[in-house]
């Protein structure tokens, strides 16, 4: 039996490692732990297991390099049919809705970027638009949650502070994430 590729980004994420230097599985698991890990983690056997699936579906070519006294290295390259899989997915809009806490769109979006130069830029800006006005509009429901609920913040106790704290937690994450969502806004205007 053929292994699948899963409905999430890690492929994706691969898929534009791969695209920036083709690498052994090793090798792309130590990239992956120094730059795309910073917001996509995944363990070295989730890699692993993903790049089999990956070469069964034809999106990786493998090459063996034979190594002395040590087993054969595979070194894996992004075939023409994952080079349109990874244009594909960074066309497609980005789905499900949620806080910047609980939502993987960010994470999937930052893939994306990350990958701007394998597919269409313009198809990002739109995802970025979208996303950000939906974080907007939540942060708006946030603060105005925020208003009505805790009037004066300094004389919370117990529960009620611990709701607020949670509360100015989801706050921080919106304006982080519109923060981010305008930067890149911004810079792929400019790179245009």
């Amino acid at each position: 039996m053929r292994p699948r590729l899963p409905d999430v980004a890690l492929p994706h994420a691969i898929l534009v490692a791969l695209c920036e230097q083709s690498s052994s599985g090793y090798e792309l698991a130590r990239r992956f732990d120094r730059s795309i890990g910073y917001f996509w983690a995944a363990t070295h056997q989730q890699i692993y297991r993903t790049l089999r699936a990956m070469e069964a579906d034809g999106w990786v070519h493998v090459t063996e390099i034979a190594q002395r006294g040590r087993p054969d290295k595979k070194v894996y390259t992004v075939s023409d049919a994952g080079r349109a899989e990874l244009a594909r997915w960074i066309a497609e809009p980005l789905t499900g809705r949620g806080s910047t806490a609980a939502d993987n769109r960010t994470r999937d979006l930052a893939v994306k970027v990350r990958g701007a130069a394998y597919g269409d830029v313009d198809a990002i800006r739109r995802q970025v638009a979208a996303l950000r006005a939906e974080r907007a509009e939540l942060l708006d429901t946030y603060r105005n949650y925020e208003k009505r609920q805790f009037a004066d913040p300094a004389a919370l106790t117990g529960p009620a502070l611990h709701q607020y704290l949670v509360l100015r937690g989801g706050i921080r994450a919106e304006e982080s994430a519109i923060d981010w969502l305008d930067e890149v806004a911004a810079a792929l205007e400019e790179a245009s």
